[in-house]
Parts: structure tokens; sequence; C-alpha cells
């Protein structure tokens, strides 16, 4: 069960992987490259209070970062192996407990993922371009794990839930970290402009939807193809 859990994490993980860094150079990378033009082109006492603000709220930048090109799609492929294998491993876990019955299945179960890792948080939390004021760093990263927990939670309940007591407490679960709400900054701003925030909110949802259907069929066919063999 281990090896079969293993290798459906490892193959699922590397095609979805590579079809998301593909998706991102091709849609979000370049929009990603145009706000940091307006990032280097704004007033220099506006970059000083965005460059207070990351310094109160981020940690210390490190001493390299991947130049364009080359260097920056393979920091993002090996970033996006990592977080995809480890995605993955969940989604096998999840189907040695219940098994899909079919291949289909798994893009119901991708798409749960996505509402989980991705649609709940950023709610609270969208997507951020370069030179967007952002609240601390530790509140962010606390309400985005107590909201995918909840998520998670509450969407297990929904559908496996077997009263409508569970099924109610799902539903609770769901709404309850958008009630807290997410830690906001003091003030919203950014360098870029509103449209170039929208298109990246969008391309960055679609993105990860494809994402995540990709790996849910590709991870359930594997793990379909292991049972048989």
């Amino acid at each position: 069960m281990i090896t079969r859990i293993a290798r459906t994490a490892g193959f699922s993980g590397l095609l979805a992987a590579l079809l998301l860094t593909l998706l991102q150079s091709l849609w979000v990378s370049p929009l990603i490259l145009k706000a940091e033009t307006y990032e280097n082109a704004a007033p220099a006492t506006q970059m000083h209070a965005h460059a207070e603000a990351a310094a109160a709220h981020e940690p210390a930048a490190e001493a390299w970062e991947p130049e364009d090109g080359w260097q920056r799609v393979l920091s993002t492929t090996g970033g996006n192996l990592v977080v995809a294998v480890g995605f993955a491993l969940i989604l096998a876990a999840l189907y040695s407990l219940r098994e899909p019955n079919r291949v289909a299945t798994g893009a119901l179960w991708g798409l749960a993922g996505f509402a989980v890792f991705c649609l709940a948080p950023t709610l609270g939390l969208p997507p951020e371009l370069p030179g967007t004021a952002a609240a601390d760093l530790a509140q962010r990263q606390s309400w985005w794990m107590g909201t995918a927990a909840a998520t998670a939670a509450g969407l297990g309940l929904l559908v496996f839930g077997r009263s409508w007591l569970l099924k109610g407490l799902g539903a609770v679960l769901l709404v309850l970290p958008h009630l807290i709400g997410a830690p906001q900054p003091e003030v919203h701003e950014s360098l870029a402009p509103q449209a170039l925030e929208a298109q990246f909110k969008i391309a960055s949802w679609l993105t990860n939807a494809v994402f995540w259907v990709a790996l849910g069929l590709l991870s359930t066919w594997l793990y379909r193809r292991a049972a048989r063999a």
C-alpha cells in the first residue's frame, strides 16, 4: 500500500507540476513581470514606504534570487514539483481510505483540493502582485491554515456525514473563517493598476483549478491502475 501511494504521488505530482509550470509561464509569470515594472518605476518615496512595510511583515530577503529566464522557470518547476507531490500524497492516502470507483471521480477530488487549498483561502487573502500592501505574515499564515483545515473538515462532513447535524456542522465550518475575517493591512494600496490585479487573480484561480483537476484525474488513474496490476 505504501509503495502504491508513493508511486501514485510521484508520477501524478510530476506531471501535474509540469502542467502548472507551463500554465504559469504562459499566463501568470508575464503578469508578475509586468507588475514588477510598476514597482521599479514607482517614486522613491513610495518605494521606501513599501520597503518599510515589507521589512515589518516579511522575513529577511535571501541573498540570491533567480534571474528572469531559465533560472526562474527552473526554480518555479522545483517548487511546483515539491508542492504537487505533497498534495498527491494527500489524495493517494485518501484513496486508500475511500477508493474511487472510476477515474472521473478524481476530478471531484481535485476540485475539493482546489476549494480547500486555493479558493477558500484566497477569498479572504487574494493572490497579490509585487508592490501590494499586506498584513502581518504570521497572521496571514495562521488564517490561511485555519481556513484550509476548516474547509477540508466542512466539505468532508457535508459529503460523507450521515446525519443532518453533521452536515449542518460542515456548513458552519465552511463559512466560519470568513465570518472571522482574514487579517488585512492598515492601508490597502498597490503599485500595479487594478485591471492588472484582476487579471492576476483570475489567472491564478484558473491555473490552480486546472492543476487540481489534472492532479485528481492523474492520481486516480494511476491509483486504480496499480490496484488492477
